[in-house]
Parts: structure tokens; C-alpha cells; sequence
């Protein structure tokens, strides 16, 4: 938002902050219009100033953790690893050590990805992708978390391998909805951290962190996960079990696919019983609940889409307003920061 003096004002501009007089009555609220004529009553009330957003109040690129070039190609370098992988023949998985570097790296290169609020959006339940999103997601929460680069790295190593067990099954994991499947078919998923922890704990270039992410990433604090339910679960290993769940609930990997707000709700349910409170407190203040371009109906039964985020207040988005209670289409542009609103908050979404 900026500040203009009445002078400055072309019409059409959009208020940012409510319009008062000196008593405090308000003339205009925020998310008004200003119109041409409207100026000349302003200098006549003796308002010199007014706060409106910037002329082209559009809708913003999403945020996402890795840059699109560099998320293709370390997923395109992980799947090349993978895909040659075979059973206890391990060596050129080493290459992953650097792979974990490089995102790293593009990471904490990108002032945004620390300050801001990120989109992450429904996508395909691609394997490869998956175990890059875990790992760019750790080690952001990590980062968030102010750990050190040492353990950041062996947290990134073990969820970039988290589910390479997988690749030891011929079970397909894929938007199954585990309520339905057969106990010898969930017996045989729940087995995939055994396998991939088995296929590589002798190997020196993987650090006891590491290791243990792939054999505790599904383990919970209530000792209702798998496969061994264990409750001794390192800092580490909580912040990969958070990232994988969200991770898996949003792509459709060994759950039913469901809504990203769904996922923020499910944490947050879960937080200090399943979860590590720390972990998911860190995890989420950096993930958008609503991102860009999510259609929603607030309380007061508007409809509007989300044309911004607020940092350190991610249920409460900056939206526009489409349609008024009535269904009818709201002409010109008026703007809700629910920040600021307090009285309105987003009740649903438009599938």
C-alpha cells in the first residue's frame, strides 16, 4: 500500500485503509473505489491524504520453496539416480549428498523463500518429485527451526531417500485411500522404511540421522506409526515426518488426495500428538493456507478469490471480492484484507 495526497489521485484507486474524518466517522471503507467526483468532496472535507493500494492490484506468481528451473533439474537428477538404482548397489546414490547441496544452496540464495509466505499447490504423485518437495520442505522448516548446516544436510540426505523402499515393492501406493486397502496389502507398505533402512545401513557415506529418517519418517509421538513404533524420535526425524505427511496428504501417495487447507487443519489436529508441536509451528509459518488464486466464500457469504498473503497470518489472506451475499457480481474492484477485517473470515472453498 502507499500513501497519495488528494492532488495525486486519478480515480479508480482502492483503498487500503478506512477513509474518517476527524471524529472518526468513516466516509469510505477500506476496499472503496475512489471515484473521479468523490475527489472533490474529499478536498472539501478536508482530507488531504489518503492510503490506496498500488494502481494494478493483480494477482501475485505463487511463491513456491525451489525455483521452477532448479526444482526440474534436481528432480530430473534424483530420478536419474533412482532409476538406475537396484537393490545393494549403492554407490552412485552417494551423488545425492551433493544433490542435497544444491538445494540447499538455492535456497538460502533466495531472500524470499525465508521471508515470505509460500503457495504450495496440489500436483501429481510423482515419486521423485515427492522426495524433493520433502526435502526443500525440511530444510526450510529446518532452517526456520535455526539448526545447524551439519544436521540440515543429513536431515536433507534422508528425505531425499526417505522412500526408496518403495522402489523393493510392487504395491502401488498411489492415491489409495489405506481405510480400504487389505491388512496384507497395508502390512506390505508398512514394511517400506525396513526395506530402504536394510539397503543401506552399511553404508559409510550416510550419517545415523539419515539412516533414521528412512526407517522413522511414518513413526509418530504416540507411537501409532510404523513400522516399528518407536517414540524416541530425533528433531530430524520429526520435521521429515511432518513434511512427508503434508507432502503425501497434498500429492495423493499412500493417502487419499485431499485439499491443502484439509492438510493445515490436519496438523494442526495432530500437533504435540502425533507431531512434534516445534516442527509443525515451524512448518506451517511459512506454508499458505489458501494460496493464490483460491476461490472462497467468507462468513458473510461474499465470494472472492485470493489475490495476496499476509506473513505470520496465513488464514487470513488479502482477497478480492467477486460476488456479493446475493450472488450477484460485484462491479469494480473491492478488496478485503482479513487482517485488518476482523469480523470476516474465510468459512469454505470453491472446489
Amino acid at each position: 500500500m502507499i500513501r497519495k495526497k488528494i492532488e495525486e489521485l486519478k480515480g479508480n484507486e482502492i483503498l487500503s485503509k478506512p477513509l474518517m474524518t476527524l471524529d472518526y466517522q468513516i466516509i469510505l471503507p477500506e476496499g472503496a473505489q475512489i471515484k473521479l467526483d468523490y475527489i472533490e468532496r474529499f478536498k472539501a472535507l478536508g482530507v488531504t491524504d489518503v492510503w490506496v493500494f498500488e494502481e494494478h492490484y493483480e494477482e501475485t506468481d505463487a511463491l513456491t520453496v525451489l525455483k521452477d528451473n532448479i526444482h526440474s533439474s534436481v528432480k530430473q537428477k534424483v530420478k536419474d539416480i533412482l532409476e538406475r538404482h537396484t537393490y545393494q548397489n549403492n554407490e552412485e546414490l552417494s551423488e545425492l549428498l551433493t544433490t542435497v547441496n544444491h538445494i540447499m544452496n538455492a535456497i538460502l540464495e533466495d531472500e524470499n523463500v525465508l521471508e515470505q509466505v509460500l503457495e504450495l499447490r496440489q500436483r501429481s504423485n510423482d515419486l521423485y518429485e515427492h522426495s524433493v518437495n520433502v526435502c526443500a520442505l525440511s530444510i526450510l522448516t529446518a532452517l526456520k527451526c535455526k539448526m545447524d548446516k551439519k544436521s540440515i544436510h543429513e536431515l536433507g540426505v534422508g528425505c531425499l531417500l526417505h522412500d526408496i523402499g518403495l522402489r523393493y515393492q510392487t504395491l502401488d501406493v498411489f492415491c489409495l485411500n489405506m481405510s480400504e486397502i487389505s491388512k496384507q496389502d497395508m502390512s506390505e507398505y508398512r514394511k517400506h522404511p525396513i526395506y530402504g533402512y536394510d539397503a543401506l545401513k552399511n553404508e559409510k557415506w550416510l550419517s545415523p540421522i539419515s539412516l533414521n529418517i528412512i526407517l522413522l519418517h511414518h513413526e509418530t509421538l504416540d507411537g501409532e506409526g510404523f513400522p516399528v513404533h518407536s517414540r524416541q524420535i530425533s528433531k530430524e526425524c520429526c520435521i521429515a515426518m511432518v513434511c512427508d505427511t503434508f507432502d503425501e496428504m497434498v500429492s495423493g501417495i499412500g493417502y487419499e488426495r485431499v485439499k491443502l487447507y484439509e492438510v493445515v487443519e490436519y496438523l494442526k489436529n495432530y500437533k504435540n500428538v502425533k507431531f512434534d508441536g516445534k516442527a509443525v509451528d515451524a512448518f506451517l509459518s511459512f506454508i499458505a493456507v489458501y494460496p493464490t488464486g483460491t476461490m472462497v466464500i467468507t462468513n458473510e457469504g461474499e465470494r472472492g478469490v485470493v489475490v495476496r498473503q499476509n506473513k505470520d497470518f496465513q488464514e487470513r489472506p488479502v482477497i478480492r471480492i467477486t460476488h456479493n451475499a446475493k450472488g450477484e457480481e460485484v462491479t469494480g474492484i473491492v478488496i478485503k484484507d482479513l487482517v485488518k477485517v476482523h469480523n470476516i473470515f474465510i468459512e469454505s472453498v470453491i472446489e
